[in-house]
C-alpha cells in the first residue's frame, strides 16, 4: 500500500514539475514576442517621425572580434612621412560619412573582395605608395565599388548648386581630461580601430591605448 502512495506521489511530482515547465517556457515566449512587437512598433514610429528619434546601440562585436588585430595596431609606433591627416581624410569624401573615394588605380574588374580585402583587411606598409594601408571598418561587405569609385576628372558631371556640411567638432570632452564623446554616426563603422588605430589611423584622431577595445565603456554616442 504504502509503496502505490510512494508511486502516485512520483508521478504527481512529475506531472508538476512537466506542467511548471510548459508555464515558464510559455510565459517566457509570450514575454519575447511581446518585446518584439514593442520594438517594431518604436521603431515604426521613428520611421514615420510619429515618435522622437532615439539613439542607436552600437554593436562592438567588430572590435572584440579583431581583439588580436588590436594588439598589433598597438605596436605600430612608426608613421610614413605620407600620415593621413584629418583634412586629407575629409578630402576623399563628397561630405562627412560618405564612402571615401579610391586614391588610387585599379582595374575595370576589381570589384571588391579580394582584390581590396588584401590590402585593406589587415592593414600594413605598401612601399608603392610609401603609406600605410587604411583598415576597412566592415570586411564583411566585399562589393567595395558598390560604394567606392576612383576619382578619374576633377569636374562635375551635373552642375549642382549642393554643398557639403561641416565635419563634427573633434574633442568636447565633458571634462578635462576625460574620454570625448563620439560625434559621428556608427552606421559600418562599428570597428572604431580602423579609424582610430594602428599606423594608417588618422593623426589627429588616432587613439593613443588601442590595446583597449571595449571603447564604449568610456566613449559614447553623442546623438
Amino acid at each position: 500500500m504504502k509503496k502505490e502512495i510512494s508511486e502516485s506521489r512520483i508521478v504527481f511530482i512529475g506531472i508538476c514539475v512537466v506542467m511548471m515547465a510548459t508555464s515558464i517556457f510559455i510565459f517566457t515566449k509570450s514575454l519575447s514576442q511581446e518585446r518584439s512587437s514593442i520594438s517594431n512598433e518604436l521603431f515604426a514610429k521613428k520611421v514615420s517621425g510619429t515618435e522622437a528619434v532615439f539613439p542607436d546601440i552600437a554593436q562592438e562585436k567588430e572590435v572584440f572580434a579583431l581583439a588580436g588585430k588590436a594588439k598589433l595596431l598597438g605596436k605600430q609606433s612608426t608613421y610614413s612621412s605620407s600620415e593621413r591627416t584629418l583634412s586629407n581624410f575629409y578630402k576623399r569624401r563628397a561630405y562627412p560619412g560618405a564612402p571615401p573615394k579610391i586614391p588610387h588605380e585599379v582595374q575595370p574588374d576589381m570589384v571588391g573582395g579580394n582584390n581590396c580585402l588584401t590590402c585593406h583587411d589587415n592593414g600594413g606598409y605598401v612601399a608603392k605608395f610609401s603609406a600605410y594601408t587604411p583598415v576597412t571598418p566592415h570586411p564583411g561587405m566585399e562589393n567595395c565599388r558598390q560604394c567606392h569609385v576612383p576619382e578619374t576628372t576633377d569636374a562635375l558631371f551635373q552642375e549642382t548648386d549642393w554643398n557639403t556640411f561641416d565635419p563634427p567638432e573633434i574633442g568636447h570632452s565633458a571634462l578635462h581630461g576625460s574620454p570625448p564623446p563620439i560625434p559621428h554616426s556608427l552606421q559600418l563603422r562599428g570597428n572604431c580601430l580602423a579609424c582610430h588605430g594602428g599606423a594608417a589611423a588618422v593623426r589627429e584622431i588616432r587613439s593613443s591605448h588601442p590595446e583597449r577595445i571595449n571603447c564604449r565603456q568610456c566613449h559614447v554616442y553623442m546623438k
